[in-house]
């Protein structure tokens, strides 16, 4: 007896509900997602050479304006949380929950710690309207980097092997200023420090540019 040959048809998915479950989470993501928010200062960094990159983590980064104004910031939101929580027991500011949540996911911090409370419960625009951006104290009077170096420390969990030290000045910054913070890491028996510059070119005839091309070569 001849065999009955089925014919074959293709398999048809309705890519309906895929599609809408792809809308719904890029929705959400777009709505949800809190970008991070803008530094209070722009700084023009001095040129160099060195083509190390700035990481990601584990990093006490402090910018320095042309003014001589310092900021402090610092990743991991858990090691954020810590921090002010440490601030808030230590000085008593008497920080409320949004207050705290605001240093937490915010940016850069600068100002003395003594008006931290009325700094964190304003807007950016309100800080910047009212001159609360004052920098952190860095003089022999009230030198308050120190503090701040300390309790960025004791955030870390004990993870010191990663830590960075990171300065980030503006070009025009008073030589002055960046000696005050270099004394105060001095102080604090920091000795490795790690300055954040723009990429340049290797000055043509130098060692940096030889190897440079001799890179160079052996790519092609």
């Amino acid at each position: 007896m001849p065999k009955i040959k089925m014919p074959r048809k293709s398999t048809a998915i309705d890519m309906t509900a895929m599609c809408d479950v792809a809308f719904l989470l890029l929705t959400f993501f777009m709505l949800a997602t809190k970008f991070k928010p803008d530094e209070p200062v722009t700084v023009v960094t001095p040129s160099s050479i060195n083509t190390t990159l700035l990481p990601d983590s584990d990093v006490l980064l402090f910018t320095v304006d042309k003014d001589g104004r310092v900021f402090f910031s610092m990743d991991g939101q858990a090691k954020r949380k810590k921090m002010i929580e440490d601030l808030n027991a230590q000085y008593k500011l008497g920080l409320d929950e949004k207050e705290m949540k605001n240093f937490i996911t915010g940016a850069s911090v600068g100002t003395p710690i003594k008006d931290l409370k009325t700094y964190l419960s304003m807007s950016e625009d309100q800080r910047k309207k009212q001159g609360m951006d004052k920098g952190i104290p860095t003089d022999s009077a009230n030198n308050e980097l120190g503090a701040w170096i300390e309790y960025g420390n004791a955030a870390q969990g004990g993870n010191f092997a990663k830590l960075k030290y990171c300065i980030k000045a503006d070009n025009a910054t008073p030589y002055p200023k960046i000696k005050e913070i270099l004394d105060t890491f001095k102080a604090k028996h920091i000795q490795k420090l790690n300055l954040v510059t723009n990429l340049k070119a290797a000055p043509q005839g130098t060692a940096a540019w030889e190897e440079e091309q001799a890179a160079g070569h052996k790519k092609e």
